[in-house]
This record gives C-alpha cells, structure tokens and sequence, in this order.
C-alpha cells in the first residue's frame, strides 16, 4: 500500500480516508529542560474541554501557518482553492492516484486585525489539487514569516511536478504594494541537491514545504517530504541544515519553533498510530536527537516565555487518517510531564503564540470544509 507523508501534501494524499464534510522576540540561548526520557509517560487529565477556545477569525480556504507582524495584526497563509490547469507533458508528475495535480492562481495571504477583521495582503499566489479521491485536497502558500517590517512566504503547492512549470516552490518576498519576488527557488534546489533515503512511493519533486522562522534575520523551513531542514538568506542563498532522512528515516517532519536550538516535530506516515510522533532537537549546526516522544501527528511547535513547549496534533488517536474532532493541544512541563490544555479540534495545521500570550491555531486547514470554512481559534493559556 501506498505510504503517504508530508503534511501538506499528505493531507492531499489521504483523502481515501478522509469522509469528512507554526511579535516575536529575539529568542533567548536557554532552552526547554525536559528531556526525551521524560516525557514518554502517559497523560494527565485535560485541563481545558473541546469549548475552552473560541473562534477569532472564519472565512479562510484551506489555513496553513501563520505568524504576528510587527504591526500587531495576524498573518495566515491560505492554501487556495486549486485548479483545474496542468501540466502534463511538459515535467515528471506526481503519480496516480494522487497525481497528476492541476492548478490555479488563488492561493493568499491575509491579515487579521486584533478585532478578526480579515484583510488581504497579496491574492492570486500559486493553489494545486489532487485527483479527486474522493475530493481535491489543496496546497499553496504554507507559510509566513517577517524579518524586520519585510513579509517572506514559502510555496508548497508550486512547482511543475505541482502543475506550475514555470512558478516553482520557493521563498517570495513580498513588497508594499502587493507584488512579490521570488528570492530562492526552492524546487531547484531539492532536484540538485538530493536527501539521503528519499521516500520513492511517497515522492514529490518540488517538494512540499510546510514551516518556516526568522531566525536572527535568516529563513528557516522544514520540507516534509523529501525530509529536511533549510537556511535561506534574504538574498537567496539556500543551504541545508540536516538531512532527517540519513539519520530518521522518512519521519515527515512539519512543523518548527526555535529557542536557543530548533524544535522540530513529525508527522509520520499514514496510519495513525497514536504516540508515534515526536520533537527533535536540532541544534544551528545541524547535530539532532529525540527530545521529547509520545506526540501523534505533530502539525505545531511553539514555546510559551517559561519555556514550556507546546504541540499541536493534528490527530490524537490511532486511525486510517486525520480524524475530525480529535485535534489537541499538548503543553510539556519542565518535569516532563505533558497536560492536555485544548481539545476538539478539527484538521488543524498551524499555531503561533500571540502579543497577548494566547495560542492562535489555524483550524480545519484542509479537506473540503476549509474552502470558506477555515478558521483561527484562539487559544486561552493558563
């Protein structure tokens, strides 16, 4: 059977399973104190129930990562609503059945104002779909990040293999007026620069990338599907980090936060099997170990100013594929024990911690409901 991956395009890639309808401060060089071995324990109770959030802003297809600007508003990458355009003939394509993928040009980014109004920043950014299996699942822009008051987003649902042959995946910077420039061509860069144990049955191209952080005024991503970590500066020059692949294998990392060293959560493949996912530390120079174990489908990493970790499961228990309902937020203690502080979400992709101290996920970020139906949920903290 067909083993399926990163997160963005994996969502894609499971819709046979699925019925259903990641301003900051400088980080600091102390780092979380606990450890892999303690953490693989067995939960407390939750500490918040499924209506212990609220809804901050709806209206979003298909939200991806988001970030605070320095203006205090809220920046969300939106995935799209794809395509029917290919571009078969002219690269080699995802295979069947997922592929080939079709596309459009109405992949986003918005802003959100402190009172949830919803504003768009620049519109018609690459959007690509899969076969429908049952139903197209959509990828575009994954995620944002500012250095100083400048805006940078990655692409996942670019590149020939994605339907674009001429728009690949990539770090755009985006311009005062709405216009973008591409700054690294990152679908380039992975077909010249191979990882070590590419997955071949769960293999995209261009791959798919999913996270990305300013760190001290250089970009950070995580690609999930080829399974690797990469520095980019400002200027376009992109150098890799780690490999997961050589040492993990093909974990499918996601999602990522930095303190004082990278913490790095996976997704794994599908099925779900619940505990399976963990966070990795992986320090600038590349070194990496398990930190923490236990997590299932990790989407989301941040870090609250005591340091405590938290993590975002887009599916908490064991099944075919993500599992509306079932999304969780996890916080881990410097003891290493692990409380549940929100529960019920549905499908979510992303979080951020806010100006105000709260968690603001992206909520049904992908399937069929996130096209007009994704949401921000805000998250109350204790």
């Amino acid at each position: 059977m067909r083993r399926f991956g990163s997160f963005v395009v994996v969502v894609m890639l499971i819709a046979l399973p699925l019925m259903f309808l990641s301003c900051e401060k400088e980080p600091t060089t102390t780092e979380p104190s606990a450890t892999a071995s303690s953490t693989t324990g067995t939960l407390q109770a939750p500490l918040a129930k499924t209506g212990d959030w609220s809804v901050f802003a709806a209206g979003l297809n298909n939200p991806r990562g988001l970030k605070f600007g320095p203006d205090g508003d809220l920046y969300v990458a939106e995935g799209g609503l794809g395509g029917t355009n290919p571009s078969q003939g002219q690269c080699d394509q995802v295979i069947g059945p997922v592929g080939p993928y079709t596309w459009g040009m109405n992949s986003r980014i918005s802003k959100i104002s402190p009172a949830g109004t919803r504003t768009t920043v620049v519109d018609f950014l690459p959007s690509s779909q899969t076969q429908p299996i049952p139903t197209p699942l959509v990828s575009g822009v994954a995620d944002v990040a500012f250095v100083g008051n400048t805006l940078y987003a990655i692409f996942a649902g670019a590149g020939c293999s994605h339907g674009f042959p001429n728009v690949p995946n990539g770090i755009i910077r985006v311009n005062a007026n709405g216009s973008w420039d591409l700054i690294a061509d990152l679908s380039a860069y992975q077909q010249a620069n191979h990882v070590a144990q590419p997955e071949e049955e769960d293999f995209e191209p261009d791959g798919t990338w999913y996270s990305m952080e300013n760190v001290r005024g250089d970009l950070y991503a995580v690609e999930p599907n080829h399974g690797e970590m990469v520095r980019v500066t400002t200027s376009g020059q992109v150098s890799r980090v780690i490999d997961f692949s050589a040492k993990y294998g093909h974990i499918v990392p996601t999602a990522m936060t930095y303190h004082g060293n990278f913490f790095v959560g996976n997704l794994r493949t599908f099925p779900v099997v619940a505990g399976s996912s963990n966070i990795y530390k992986v320090t600038p120079s590349g070194q990496s170990q398990v930190w923490a174990t236990g997590f299932t489908t990790v989407v989301g990493v941040a870090i609250d100013q005591q340091r405590r970790i938290y993590v975002l499961e887009n599916t908490s228990v064991s099944a075919p594929g993500p599992v509306p309902g079932t999304g969780r937020i996890v916080r881990v203690l410097d003891s290493g024990k692990k409380e549940v502080i929100a529960t019920g979400l549905t499908v979510p992709t992303a979080m951020t911690f806010g100006p105000d101290g709260k968690l603001y996920v992206s909520n049904i970020g992908f399937g069929p409901g996130a096209l007009g139906g994704g949401q921000i949920v805000r998250v109350d903290v204790k």
